[in-house]
């Protein structure tokens, strides 16, 4: 009888030792480290930089071509934005709790309402000397898509990856005076508008580590409305 057993068993065993061969090939599989983008890690700082120059040498059109010069400037910041997305390991927006997009538009209001109440007629200024002779449409585009894409992807997603969210804060807000500089370059508008882009700037981080990206995008909508839509028209 034992003879006849014998293969059944070494049957058996070849059977397991296949299996746990499987089984260790699919561990390894699943921990192998996933092939990443070359310009994943890259510091966006140097994006900046390119953003910065551009920003600055456009000038020249602000007398002209405002909207030309912020097309071409948040353009640069939403192509940036959009090639980490697509090749680099920026953060997905995935299926978002409505409880987080809630909280990104209540801060929003937390921080919109009191500034359009008790400073209407500086933002009335500020919003003036920012969108020159724009119409209200245009207007409502740029804060309603253009900007916040922007500088959402840029400095709330690339940037915020790799750098503390009072950094990332601080660059938009030297971002924002940079864009702003050529209108607002007249009494106190230029320290008006570094206070208020600074806290409206430390607030989106701020939502983005909390709530996530899709919260601190309704977000910068929400007070840019309040603060560049409304004392506009």
């Amino acid at each position: 009888m034992s003879d006849y057993s014998r293969p059944h068993d070494d049957d058996t065993q070849a059977d397991d030792e296949s299996a746990a061969f499987a089984t260790e090939a699919e561990d390894e599989i699943e921990t192998e480290t996933p092939i990443r983008y070359r310009g994943a890690t890259a510091d966006p700082l140097f994006g900046l930089l390119i953003a910065g120059a551009v920003a600055v040498g456009s000038m020249p059109l602000a007398a002209n071509d405002p909207d030309l010069r912020y097309s071409i400037a948040w353009g640069l910041l939403i192509t940036f934005g959009v090639l980490a997305w697509l090749l680099g390991n920026f953060p997905r927006i995935g299926q978002e709790k409505p409880e987080n997009l809630a909280w990104g538009v209540a801060l929003g209001l937390v921080l919109g309402i009191p500034l359009l109440a008790f400073g209407s007629g500086v933002l009335g200024d500020l919003a003036v000397r920012v969108w020159v002779t724009f119409t209200p449409g245009i207007v409502l585009a740029y804060l309603l898509f253009i900007m916040p894409m922007a500088e959402t992807l840029f400095f709330r997603g690339i940037m915020m990856e790799l750098r503390p969210f009072w950094e990332a804060a601080i660059m938009a807000t030297v971002w924002n005076l940079l864009i702003f500089f050529p209108h607002i370059n007249a009494g106190p508008l230029p320290l008006v508008a570094l206070v208020i882009f600074g806290m409206a700037n430390t607030l989106y981080s701020y939502v983005r580590l909390r709530n996530g990206l899709a919260a601190a995008w309704l977000c910068q909508i929400i007070v840019s409305l309040m603060i560049l839509f409304f004392p506009y028209i």
